[in-house]
């Protein structure tokens, strides 16, 4: 009897020392330093998973009957309602004065038609396409031309308008070939600065979560935007990261993510079929996001992302 007392008391000290942890990861994310494999970031690219974590706890904590190992077991529940509760509501008002769209297409998509289709379908007025292979774009172009009468290319990026492009250029990321560009577009004589990306991959691997490169990029691209003089900005692309990655910072300090203010759930883009994280974003400032969604899949491995937005 003894030894089963003493046994219990073990457990449920395990148990609330777990459920401790795990509140104060949840909480404290940001403290989890990067210097060792990149931890912190791969463990902010994923943080919303770790809530199934929580149920499991609860239950053991209950199946004890210890009144002190469950009110612990409650407070990772309540973080991770603090964090992410907000996201559950659908926040869409609707159409605004223009829709984006934007999509990594994979450069191994050969079901160009189709995929075009479908992003025709949610009839966006601005669609930003990146790793788009020199073929692809000329495939690409052929049918959008005939929805939009503006467009610009750098590189594996591209934009169709159907509002006037007033001016582009790329955007330096120093890696030796065109992964940015910003584009001024007059949308019924409103200019607004639009910034289209495709930061570098990231790798979970032996050597940790190797996105060192990503992070350069995301410093030069957020220098850029940090320096634009226009008051409206809208930031489209894959960024291989999610808004919560401290390595994003310099971008997401200076900007909002659409789905966030506008959309629902936690919008998961990556991969396609069972997505897990949220790596294609919508981002902006100086505008009022009006609606926020992810589409249905094409034939890439990421997942579209639209949002609407007033002036």
């Amino acid at each position: 009897m003894g030894r089963s007392s003493t046994g219990a008391r073990v457990f449920s000290a395990i148990l609330m020392a777990a459920s401790l942890a795990l509140a104060a990861m949840l909480l404290a994310h940001r403290f989890i330093p990067n210097r060792w494999y990149n931890l912190g970031s791969l463990i902010e690219t994923f943080l919303p998973w770790f809530g199934l974590l929580i149920p499991p706890l609860i239950i053991l904590a209950a199946i004890r009957r210890r009144p002190l190992a469950i009110l612990i077991a409650l407070l990772p529940g309540l973080v991770w309602l603090k964090l992410y509760a907000g996201l559950l509501p659908d926040k869409d008002d609707g159409p605004g004065d223009f829709r984006v769209i934007t999509h990594n297409i994979n450069a191994t998509n050969t079901d160009t038609e189709a995929t075009a289709d479908r992003l025709l379908d949610a009839d966006p007025d601005i669609l930003a396409l990146v790793e788009v292979t020199e073929h692809q774009r000329e495939e690409y172009d052929r049918i959008l031309s005939e929805h939009y009468a503006y467009s610009a290319f750098y590189g594996t990026i591209a934009l169709w308008s159907d509002q006037p492009i007033a001016a582009s250029n790329e955007i330096n990321l120093e890696l030796g070939w065109t992964r940015a560009f910003r584009a001024e577009i007059d949308i019924d004589g409103q200019p607004v600065a639009f910034y289209i990306a495709h930061l570098l991959s990231v790798r979970v691997n032996t050597e940790g979560f190797t996105a060192d490169q990503r992070n350069r990029t995301a410093q030069l691209l957020g220098r850029a935007i940090a320096a634009e003089q226009l008051d409206r900005v809208v930031l489209l692309g894959d960024l291989n990261g999610t808004a919560q990655d401290r390595a994003l910072a310099p971008i997401t300090y200076q900007l909002e993510s659409a789905h966030a203010t506008a959309g629902k759930g936690f919008g998961f883009t990556w991969p396609a079929q069972h997505p897990l994280a949220r790596i294609d974003q919508v981002l902006y400032r100086g505008l009022e996001a009006t609606g926020a969604d992810v589409l249905e899949a094409t034939a890439s491995d990421h997942l579209p992302v639209q949002a609407d937005f007033g002036f």
